[in-house]
């Protein structure tokens, strides 16, 4: 079961993550700030009523004689005193209060107590500290903006030359499966920062020359074998004319010939693992070609050209293709057989039971020849090396079932040859695709 992912790169991940920090130290900070800034003017507001109204209290009990009005906006008794005051200054102490209001203007109190048991009281609505606040939240949030916004762009160019790095990892790490012997992931990426991606590039070229190095010693092996086993297989066949006429000898015939056929298979798979290979290209005419080479190949296959076009190629090699297909439909597959040529693709489709699920998913192998309904005899080398032909001429071989997946009639095997627009300069720019099903 698939679960659904949102795909994002790199240095929109950075950049969300720089964002994000960034916002959240913005605004710890700026509370951190507001606050402070509103206690510090709260307490330098409440100690200049103090001040104030000790100055008040000191003039009005000079003058209490005279019966002078308290100066500076002092009050004697004021009926709106907060309770609290009131009862502060009944302990006879000098105090002060903060009273909030909703539109977050604060009022400022302080009382007093008098030598005659009444309280002096002076009050002011503290405004400018909420202008004040108003102008430094103001800053605090375009502070917090930019740092943001700064953040998310330093994040985008941490991330972009990040995510660079591993687009042209990955370009190389994709060559070198395509074949690609020369690419270096390192190499490829370039740089004077060292960093981790360095360290996976060096891991993926460590891991490539190994690699290098089994496929070839492998491929040398098989070679040598081969080699070695055309000799004998020579003299076989030498040995198996002179014997007698009789079905003896004709079954000795035809394994010694099949076990020839099987050492040349392997050698030209050998060769064709190597990347030695080079095509000798040649103007041909493919609707004629393929009609001509097919006829002789298999007579009874039927034949469209629904396009006629002229391409570059190398026709030994394509007709090696072309024989390769037609045998394994022939072998595994059903009547009829059909080959159509529109363009520069050409088609082969038979109407047998369809390829095994194993080659559409990972391509052919050799030696591996699938479900026994389509091949249970070859020894899977003809597919491996028409797709190596095709690799050398630069073209595409895909291979699908004419029916789609999971349904009861199979409809045949189809398998695709796209010719390049362009003739190859080295050895096949295109590696051999499958596809389950759809259209060709």
């Amino acid at each position: 079961m698939k679960h659904p992912s949102l795909r994002t790169g790199v240095r929109w991940k950075i950049s969300i993550a720089i964002a994000g920090v960034g916002a959240l130290i913005a605004v710890a900070l700026s509370l951190v700030v507001h606050n402070a800034a509103r206690v510090s003017m709260l307490d330098n507001a409440r100690d200049t009523q103090v001040v104030r109204l000790q100055f008040a209290l000191r003039l009005f009990e000079s003058k209490k004689q005279q019966q002078q009005q308290p100066q500076f906006g002092s009050k004697v008794n004021d009926p709106s005193l907060p309770r609290e005051l009131r009862r502060r200054a009944a302990e006879n102490r000098i105090s002060t209060l903060v009273v909030e209001h909703p539109n977050g203007i604060p009022d400022v109190w302080a009382a007093a107590p008098l030598s005659d048991g009444d309280v002096l009281s002076l009050h002011s609505r503290y405004g400018s500290s909420a202008s004040v606040l108003q102008d430094l939240d103001r800053a605090l949030i375009i502070g917090s903006v930019s740092v943001v916004l700064g953040g998310s762009a330093l994040g985008v160019l941490i991330g972009g030359q990040l995510s660079r790095r591993l687009r042209k990892a990955a370009a190389a790490a994709t060559k070198v499966a395509q074949g690609g012997t020369d690419v270096r992931v390192r190499a490829a990426i370039g740089g004077f920062v060292r960093d981790e991606t360095d360290e996976l590039a060096r891991a993926v070229d460590a891991m490539t020359d190994t690699l290098q190095e089994r496929v070839e010693a492998e491929r040398r092996v098989t070679a040598d074998i081969a080699h070695e086993l055309r000799t004998p297989v020579t003299g076989l066949l030498t040995a198996a004319e002179l014997l007698p006429p009789g079905r003896p000898t004709e079954l000795v015939r035809n394994r010694a010939q099949a076990l020839r056929t099987l050492v040349e298979d392997v050698l030209e798979v050998a060769r064709l693992d190597s990347a030695s290979e080079r095509a000798e290209l040649q103007e041909i005419a493919l609707g004629e070609f393929v009609s001509r080479r097919v006829a002789i190949m298999a007579p009874d296959a039927r034949i469209q050209v629904v396009h006629e076009s002229w391409v570059n190629t190398d026709p030994r090699r394509l007709e090696r293709i072309l024989g390769n297909l037609l045998g394994n439909a022939a072998k595994h597959g059903g009547t009829p057989v059909e080959v159509t040529v529109e363009g520069r693709v050409v088609r082969v489709r038979d109407h047998g039971p369809g390829f095994p699920g194993t080659l559409l998913r990972e391509g052919p192998s050799r030696f591996r020849t699938g479900s026994s309904d389509r091949a249970g005899v070859g020894h899977g080398l003809g597919l491996t090396i028409a797709a190596g032909q095709a690799k050398v001429l630069g073209a595409r071989l895909t291979f699908r079932n004419a029916a789609p997946e999971g349904a009861k009639e199979t409809g045949g095997a189809i398998a695709v040859l796209w010719l390049p627009e362009h003739a190859p300069t080295v050895t096949g720019s295109f590696r051999t695709l499958t596809r389950p099903n759809g259209p060709a």
